[in-house]
């Protein structure tokens, strides 16, 4: 083999070591340079290279629109080498209203639906910049407040991060899959936030929960309700938390020539990231299930002025009930699972509210003093050129003499330097300097230029040494953006918990309760036994064996609890919805496979209970002759396995129950 050939060397390596250092590295790759937002700008570098995309093609807001496939083919070709359709649909999501609480880019054509129907393609679709995102986000850009780097053929400089003038994390939150962890982050309200900031501001010892006086809650873009605040407290104070969201739904009677025929459920609002039309898909499948009743029709009726879904139904319905079960049932009640990671200091952390308005806050200072050491740079910079002016027109005969003496430019800038004491930059200055700017009106700008410059120097250098000065403009700045965009929040805060019980889920309907001799119950509804007139043969109430007898019977509601007492002593319990409901015709469940009572232990009393309050109570005989009298509240937590009523001698038996008042 010749010198000039290379040689091939095998190295060797542990597999374990090495599959675990190269899984690492791109876990890290994806946590960072993909799937998670920074905390500082809230953005994952898809996102922002759209952004600063389109503004280096000029894309503002009082510019024309240009099609959304132009900018995504910057993107791609500059700054993000991945799939297009992955870059245009990171470009949808910001222009769509019921995605973003504060939309970063303003769409012209089709950019999908709640219903998720997909947007048009990129070749028909247009964009521009909105102005909160001009203003919010790319402000000073070019400013030098923020560190650019090649991309990633070294072709070009983008930022690391945006000048974010807004906690733009927490204001449209985040949402992402990255390898062994996710982040999910809801969107809040601007105006809330500012105020939040600001208190914080003035005062940094404030904690998670404290700061809630001024950010109680996410602010979802689709409005909805948020049920209770634990959640919220949980997710701000340790990062992570549920909060459950519930559609705003009306009760509406429907009218038929000035008649109202039907009760209708109308839903005019829905939770954050709910399919409309897989909600009604889910609805219809309930319904054609028998899970779902009393519903006779759903249909939409969404168009340009808001959403609206009419779910009729039956006569007999009740509205609530229907309610309830809708949110037990299907996305119209839905639970948002708060996971607040974002990238800090190079790393991925789970934040609380405090740390991540903290996060925003250390930044915009670094970004405020970047900003006032560029323009203090400038402003010296201009100021040595008009120092220099100025020395040159008060020896103006002197100076153009030397200039018409020099043999060329080089000549005279040196001996402008040497003659007048001048730098090179001022001795340029001077030489490009235009004869109109050597009249006495000319002057007298320079003049005024240089002691405003002075002033502003003296002023950025304020600002420098004293951070108050730097919170103060961070203030000024929030006040600024909230006064021209802040909006009224959407999501109202419910202080219930949204946990529905089984009684939420059925109608409290008036019914009848029977029991026969040999232990047979069953349920049926009061509008079985509607008056009958005169001389008419009745309606049965229950087949039953020759051998058998109806015992018991009492009209109740279906809500109510209803207290066994068995022969015994004992008392079992069960809600009255809980029994068996049967026909006219039915005979009945047999007891013993609703309660754990043994087949020779017989009730001998029933006794419903709407609500267990102290000034009632239980009298109980037994065939001995005992009597007892208890209050009804002790009755109000029974055991599954049942609870001893009375004590009973040897042979004797519970045989009669009956409610009674102290007076």
């Amino acid at each position: 083999m010749s010198d000039n050939e290379s040689t091939a060397r095998i190295i060797s390596t542990d597999l374990q070591r090495e599959m675990s250092q190269s899984y690492l590295e791109y876990a890290m790759s994806v946590i960072v340079g993909r799937a998670l937002p920074d905390a500082r700008d809230g953005l994952k570098p898809v996102h922002r290279r759209i952004l600063y995309a389109m503004h280096e093609l000029g894309l503002t807001a009082d510019r024309p629109f240009r099609k959304c496939a132009r900018v995504v083919g910057d993107v791609i070709g500059k700054y993000h080498p991945h799939g297009d359709q992955a870059v245009y649909d990171a470009l949808v999501r910001m222009a769509q209203d019921f995605s973003m609480r504060e939309r970063l880019v303003d769409g012209h054509g089709n950019f999908g639906s709640v219903d998720n129907d997909p947007p048009a393609a990129m070749r028909y679709t247009e964009c521009r910049l909105t102005a909160f995102a001009q203003e919010a986000l790319l402000q000073d850009i070019d400013a030098n407040t923020v560190d650019f780097v090649g991309n990633y053929d070294g072709s070009q400089q983008e930022p690391l991060v945006l000048p974010a003038r807004i906690p733009q994390l927490l204001l449209n939150g985040s949402s992402g899959i990255a390898v062994g962890m996710a982040t999910n982050i809801p969107p809040h309200n601007l105006s809330e936030l500012v105020d939040g900031l600001i208190a914080l501001i003035h005062n940094p010892n404030l904690t998670s929960l404290e700061l809630m006086q001024w950010i109680p809650a996410p602010d979802f873009p689709t409005g909805a309700l948020i049920m209770g605040q634990e959640g919220i407290r949980e997710a701000y104070t340790t990062g992570r938390g549920s909060i459950t969201l519930r559609g705003v739904a009306t009760v509406e009677t429907i009218e038929q020539r000035g008649r109202p025929v039907r009760d209708a459920i109308i839903i005019t609002e829905l939770p954050y990231q709910t399919n409309k039309a897989a909600m009604i898909e889910k609805i219809a499948e309930l319904v054609n299930e028998k899970k779902l009743e009393g519903i006779a029709d759903i249909r939409d009726e969404s168009d340009r002025s808001g959403m609206r879904v009419v779910i009729e139904l039956k006569r007999d319905a009740q509205p609530q009930v229907v309610l309830n079960n809708l949110y037990k049932q299907t996305p119209l009640q839905a639970n948002f699972g708060v996971n607040m990671l974002a990238i800090l200091n190079g790393e991925p952390r789970t934040l609380t509210l405090r740390d991540a308005l903290q996060a925003f806050l250390d930044f915009r200072e670094e970004v405020i003093e970047r900003r006032t050491r560029y323009e203090l740079q400038k402003a010296e910079e201009r100021d040595h050129l008009l120092q220099g002016y100025l020395l040159a027109l008060g020896q103006l005969d002197r100076v153009i003499a030397l200039i018409r003496g020099a043999a060329d430019t080089a000549t005279a800038r040196e001996e402008l330097q040497a003659v007048l004491g001048l730098s090179e930059a001022q001795a340029d200055g001077i030489l490009q300097m235009q004869l109109r700017r050597l009249t006495a009106l000319e002057a007298e700008k320079i003049q005024a230029e240089h002691e405003d410059l002075v002033r502003q120097i003296a002023d950025l250098r304020d600002i420098l040494a004293r951070r108050e000065r730097v919170m103060q403009i961070i203030s000024e700045e929030l006040q600024q953006l909230k006064a021209r965009f802040a909006s009224p929040r959407r999501s109202r805060l419910c202080l219930e918990d949204g946990e529905l019980g089984t009684d939420d889920l059925i109608e409290n309907r008036e019914t009848v309760i029977f029991l026969t001799e040999q232990g047979y119950i069953k349920r049926m509804g009061l509008e079985e036994f509607q008056v009958q007139g005169r001389a008419t043969r009745g309606k049965a109430g229950a087949r039953i064996k020759e051998d058998d007898a109806i015992e018991q019977f009492f009209a109740c509601r279906s809500h109510d609890t209803v207290l066994f007492f068995t022969n015994r002593g004992v008392v079992y319990t069960l809600p009255a919805h809980q029994i068996p409901q049967g026909s006219r015709a039915a005979r009945g469940s047999a007891i013993v496979q609703l309660l754990p009572i043994t087949r020779e232990e017989r009730v001998t009393s029933m006794v419903p209970v709407s609500q267990f309050s102290d000034d009632e109570y239980l009298v109980m005989l037994t065939r001995g002759g005992y009597i007892k009298k208890t209050a009804l509240s002790a009755f109000a937590n029974v055991r599954s396995n049942g609870l001893i009523a009375i004590s009973l001698e040897e042979n004797d038996e519970l045989r009669w129950v009956r409610r009674a008042r102290s007076s």
